[in-house]
């Protein structure tokens, strides 16, 4: 229930005018797909090539956003909800501030990153589905998390006993099995510069 005395109080510093300090748009890119599909990966190499043109950026990543802000949440539906629905609204301010934020979470359920989407301005939600394979996933598991999934080890785990939902509709598809890390990050960066986000 909402709070019928709190006031939204508007800043004369506003995005419009970070943006024009900053020489480009402030944007959400949103890396969604299983554990393993690289999200984390093309988040950093995308932010190493948009900080070496100037921008302003800073990348939010699943496991380290667990340590902290939703350090108190686990791996229920419910909990996964409002695991997204904070980062929603945590990269809504960081976008005001004039940022690019990159994110990188597996973000299983549609519903749930629509509610982030309907969060942003029109346009500056960009979806990137991060498309692999169960299989490379599973190949490329470094913290041996699926198998111990399979196990039965690890109960609610993206991909093997909890869905996935796949995106109706994102700006951009990563094909991590065919695209190498480099063409994956070439295609991101022109789609960018291609809506005038960034030069």
């Amino acid at each position: 229930m909402k709070n019928t005395n709190i006031i939204y109080h508007a800043a004369s510093v506003t995005r419009e005018r970070r943006n024009q300090l900053n020489n480009h748009k402030s944007v959400v890119i949103w890396f969604t797909g299983l554990s393993g599909s690289g999200k984390s990966t093309l988040a950093h190499s995308v932010e190493e090539i948009l900080f070496s043109k100037g921008c302003r950026t800073y990348v939010l990543d699943g496991d380290n956003v667990r340590h902290g802000l939703t350090s108190n949440l686990g791996f229920s539906n419910e909990d996964r909800k409002e695991n997204i629905r904070r980062i929603g609204e945590v990269t809504k301010l960081m976008m005001e501030a004039g940022l690019i934020i990159l994110t990188a979470f597996i973000s299983p359920f549609r519903e749930d990153r629509i509610a982030v989407r309907n969060l942003i301005s029109d346009g500056d939600f960009i979806e990137i589905y991060c498309k692999a394979s169960l299989e490379t996933c599973e190949a490329r598991d470094l913290k041996g998390l699926y198998k111990r999934a399979r196990l039965g080890e690890i109960k609610n785990y993206t991909g093997i006993n909890s869905p996935y939902e796949i995106p109706d509709n994102p700006e951009l598809i990563i094909d991590i099995d065919k695209e190498s890390l480099e063409e994956s990050v070439s295609k991101i960066v022109s789609f960018l510069q291609t809506k005038s986000i960034v030069r």
